[in-house]
């Protein structure tokens, strides 16, 4: 069984930072793309931030370029997410998920998917 577990939201304040981590356990082998999305109440899910060995540069969305930077431990099956000079509209409950076919997960239809971190940014 797949599992994907995400830690390290939580309420700071604006401009502030946090850093979220998404162990894997289960997954078949190690060819498989993942990032982080996120919801905001009322609003659609958003990508994030994606990442993929066989691909180029790390994704990271017009929103959060500059701010946030994704980043992985393979040897720990951790796929993290630093952010930095956060701000009100980052407030959303952030998500990891995975799947073998990197344009499964940019579409937002990846296989495997964490049950989610709050984080809530104040102003």
């Amino acid at each position: 069984e797949v599992q994907l577990v995400e830690s390290g939201g939580g309420l700071v304040q604006a401009g502030g930072s946090l850093r979220l981590s998404c162990t894997a356990s289960g997954l078949p082998d190690d060819d498989y793309a993942w990032g982080w999305f996120r919801q905001a109440p009322g609003k659609e899910r958003e990508g994030v931030a994606y990442i993929y060995w066989r691909g180029a540069a790390p994704y990271h969305a017009d929103s959060v370029l500059g701010r946030f930077t994704i980043s992985e431990d393979r040897a720990k099956n951790t796929l993290y997410l630093q952010m930095n000079n956060l701000k009100p509209e980052d407030t959303a409950i952030y998500t990891c998920a995975a799947d073998r076919l990197y344009r499964n997960l940019i579409h937002g239809s990846g296989r495997y998917w964490g049950q989610g971190t709050q984080v809530t940014i104040s102003s």
